[in-house]
């Protein structure tokens, strides 16, 4: 008889939670040392990172159109509250926010779809940099799109709780 994984009997047709992660304007373009995704040509399940490639890199940066924007101190705790506040009017559960100087990581239940959910958390912040007088009118405080990793499992949640509170630094654990 043969033996059944634990996952047949987990419900996975509705995430328990995500992992949604944005990056700040220009703080990490394709042919960064760190690696990198392109959603056009390499963002396809079990495909490679883009390699560190310096050229790649400078020929990225020349394409911006404004400089990089990190997040400061009085930045990262309005953009905190934003994320707060959004979770607050939506109703989503929010289990753990780590907002840095150049990403922000946010733990959050399922309310629906994680992008939606991201737009709303960059909208809210980049409204509230505004109105702080942190950021001008035209500027873009954020780069497009960002992360949403679903989290299947109580034990997903607990280890991407983990990661923000406690792991920024290293690699992501596997959700999968």
């Amino acid at each position: 008889m043969p033996t059944r994984d634990h996952i047949e009997f987990q419900d996975r047709a509705v995430a328990k939670g995500y992992l949604i992660t944005f990056r700040s304007y220009d703080t990490w373009l394709h042919g960064d040392e760190r690696g990198s995704v392109d959603r056009r040509y390499y963002n396809r399940f079990g495909t490679m990172k883009i390699e560190a490639d310096a050229d790649m890199k400078a020929r990225k940066a020349k394409l911006l159109k404004s400089e990089p924007y990190f997040l400061g101190a009085a930045e990262r705790q309005i953009v905190e509250s934003a994320v707060r506040e959004v979770c607050l009017i939506r109703g989503y559960a929010l289990y753990a926010i780590n907002v840095r100087t150049e990403h922000a990581h946010i733990v959050t239940g399922n309310s629906g779809k994680p992008e939606r959910m991201m737009d709303s958390f960059k909208a809210y912040s980049t409204r509230a940099l505004r109105a702080a007088g942190l950021i001008g009118p035209e500027e873009k405080p954020w780069s497009r799109h960002g992360s949403t990793r679903y989290l299947w499992t109580e034990e997903h949640i607990a280890k991407a709780v983990d990661y923000v509170v406690n792991g920024q630094g290293g690699e992501l654990p596997e959700f999968d």
